[in-house]
Order: structure tokens, then sequence, then C-alpha cells
């Protein structure tokens, strides 16, 4: 079955999830097209492809959302890739006065429990003294219908070049957040991070915060996760410990300290996955195995 046939099974069983009917049909258009389906919005006259019609009712997600943001709400559903553990639906909710929050839904255990991190995360971001990093605010975290809901206040995100003494300020402000030891973000990728218009970074998508881990996590992270987008796991992972001092060094690790930072890195992201059910590298004995064996002819 092909990504655009999944995409929109799993739409369907979102649609199900989040307007149970009965209720009115209202029209909307998945964009940019049906077979390259991103997004479900409000349809208008000028959308290509044909309609999908919603049942909209009196208790459906847009109604719950009204009332915990105080606004009239019409939302707008990136529609999921497959194969993610951590897949969920993610809504806009938009009111008369534009984009009001960002909004996750917890739709199975595992997925409720990293909502409920990412809520913890973030109250306990509010109260720190933070300069460089900017995390979303959390507006509302709740249940409707057995469903975990955290709606997240927007943030500016403007797209463009981080500098490098911009992501290690960040890097090292998160793991210094007072009383609770090197803490990390837990997915410091490429894709959940841009420079604000004051020159503080914005970071999304704290599910995987996490405090007890070696200083520099964040940072190895955000290398592999880059490396992965050019070469496959095996060559990431190598190049992780290759490149370990120059990425680690300006927190003032030793050559030693930085291999061994990167391959216990390495070590969690493979016990991460082995927890969540999935292996999207492969078997750890071709991807991590002959890292670790290199690191400990080194030592």
């Amino acid at each position: 079955m092909n990504d655009a046939r999944v995409r929109l099974r799993y739409l369907g069983e979102t649609l199900g999830l989040l307007f149970p009917g009965p209720g009115e049909d209202r029209p909307y258009s998945v964009l940019p097209h049906p077979l390259l389906p991103r997004r479900l919005v409000p349809r208008v006259w000028w959308h290509p492809g044909g309609k999908t019609v919603v049942p909209v009712g009196e208790d459906t997600i847009e109604t719950y959302l009204s009332e915990v943001l105080s606004a009239p709400v019409r939302v707008v559903l990136h529609i999921r890739p497959a194969l993610r553990v951590n897949r969920k639906p993610i809504l806009e909710a938009h009111t008369p006065d534009g984009l009001a929050a960002f909004v996750k839904i917890g739709d199975t255990d595992r997925v409720r429990e990293l909502i409920a991190n990412e809520a913890r995360a973030l109250h306990l971001l509010a109260g720190a003294p933070l300069k460089t990093v900017v995390p979303p605010s959390v507006l509302h975290h709740g249940s409707w219908h057995g469903l975990s809901v955290l709606a997240l206040g927007p943030l500016p995100v403007r797209r463009g070049r981080i500098p490098g003494d911009l992501l290690v300020d960040a890097v090292d402000e998160i793991s210094r957040i007072p009383d609770h030891g090197s803490a990390w973000h837990g997915d410091f990728s490429p894709w959940n991070i841009a420079r604000g218009a004051d020159g503080r970074l914005l970071v999304w998508d704290w599910e995987r915060f996490a405090t007890g881990v070696p200083h520099g996590f964040d940072a190895v992270h955000h290398f592999f996760q880059r490396a992965l987008r050019r070469t496959d796991p095996a060559t990431a992972a190598r190049a992780c410990l290759a490149q370990a001092l120059p990425v680690l060094a300006p927190f003032g690790l030793s050559a030693a300290e930085a291999r061994l930072t990167a391959v216990r890195y390495l070590i969690t992201l493979a016990d991460r996955h082995a927890a969540d059910g999935h292996t999207p590298f492969g078997p750890p004995e071709r991807w991590l195995n002959p890292v670790v064996d290199f690191q400990e002819t080194l030592t």
C-alpha cells in the first residue's frame, strides 16, 4: 500500500475519533492534493480535488476546543505518515483571530504517556529562567472521550540557518535547568527548532524530555539526525563516533569523554526504540554494535 493510501486510511480513522457524529455534513479538502495528502482543511471553492464530508455534531473536538480556548474553533488536521510509534493526530486550532494553538491528541497508551511527559516538561520550563531557549506554552491539557488533549501556544517560526553558537548555547541551557541535574530535550532534531526573530532558539516537541543523561546528548542527537538525511544508519552512527570531539568539545569534553558520550547516546537511542517496539534503523547489531565494538578497541 502506497504512502497516500496509508495516510488517507489513517485520516478516516482519525476523523471517526474527532468527529464521532451524527451531525451536519461539512465539506473539507485534502491538500495539497488527494495524491499527496498532508492536511485536511475546511473547504473553499478553489481547492483542487473532491470534497471530504465530515459529520459535525454537537460533541466534536472542535466544540471541545472552542470551550477550553473560549473562542469558536475550526481545525486543520495534519495527515500523519505511517510507521511512526508516536504517530498521533495533530491539529491546528483556528479562531476568528487566527491560529490559536497546535493540538496533540493522545489516542494510544504510549502517545498519552508521551503527551503527559511533554506537558510536565513544559510546565517545568515555564518556571525556569531561560535566556536562549523558547518553548511553547501549555494552553490546555485535559481529556475528551478518552483521548488526551494537549493544546500548545504557536511559536512564531521562521526558517533559516541556525548559527552554531546558538545551538551550543541552547543545548547547554537545556542541560542546566536548575535542580534537575543534566537534562536533555530528547529529540533536538533540525525539524524541531528554528531561530526566532529576537535571536533566541524556538524549540518544540518536548515529548522525550528527560534528565540524568550525559552532558551533550542533544548535540549528538542533532548531528546524528542530520547525518541520517545523507546516509544510512550504520554510516551515521560511525560518523557520530568519528566527529564526537568537534561536536562535544564546546561543552568541555575531552576526546575520550566525547567518544564515550556518543556511544552512550546511540545505546540510549537503541533502548528507546526497543521500548517503543520498533526498529526504524534495522537491528542494532547492524548499525550500533560495530560502533560499540570499535569504541572498545580504543579503550
